[in-house]
């Protein structure tokens, strides 16, 4: 959906492409989380397959929870590993649960060791309220999905403002703990 993208989409096989990355501090697993809840909403979902393919095979249980407005967003439970539980949210009803993956978020926190997050700003807020709500400092780390201008930290184009003031997604994230920005 840009410029970017419409440049990877014309790659053939054999075309080079220069990069720069990883960026940033991707997910931190902790060793001892049996539990692992993943929650994603949107373009969030690709970080939390790559995830839950790994953690499977580490032999972790895994419960996915994804949110889309309808059933065209919704990605495909069959793409998963099979031992991952998948629980789906569309804000029309059409698929799984009508209303928001918050919703679902609510209802797997209890069970998770770990909760790790990627998806819009709107939904990091909302999961933020749920955690306070729920009066226990969970684990919750989040993926900010953020356009990383340079890379490098100079240009502040990735600046996200928290309660440890002002961190830059390329550098300091954009993997951050749920609280601490929300």
């Amino acid at each position: 959906m840009g410029e970017a993208t419409a440049l990877l989409a014309a790659q053939r096989p054999g075309d080079t492409t220069l990069m720069t990355g990883p960026l940033g501090k991707g997910f931190s697993v902790n060793t001892a989380a049996g539990n692992l809840l993943l929650v994603g909403g949107g373009v969030g979902i690709a970080p939390l397959v790559a995830l839950a393919d790994v953690e499977v095979a580490r032999g972790r249980s895994v419960m996915m929870c994804f949110g889309a407005r309808d059933a065209n967003g919704v990605y495909p439970a069959e793409l998963l590993p099979s031992e991952v539980e998948y629980a789906v949210a569309t804000e029309d009803g059409s698929m799984g649960r009508e209303g928001r993956v918050t919703d679902l978020f609510a209802e797997y926190m209890p069970w998770a060791d770990q909760t790790l997050s990627c998806g819009p700003t709107p939904m990091f807020r909302s999961m933020a309220e749920i955690v306070r709500r729920d009066g226990m400092r969970r684990n919750v780390q989040i993926l900010m999905e953020t356009e990383m201008a340079c890379g490098t930290g100079i240009c502040y184009g990735c600046a996200v403002f928290g309660k440890k003031g002002v961190r830059l997604c390329c550098k300091d994230g954009p993997r951050f703990e749920l609280l601490d920005i929300y």
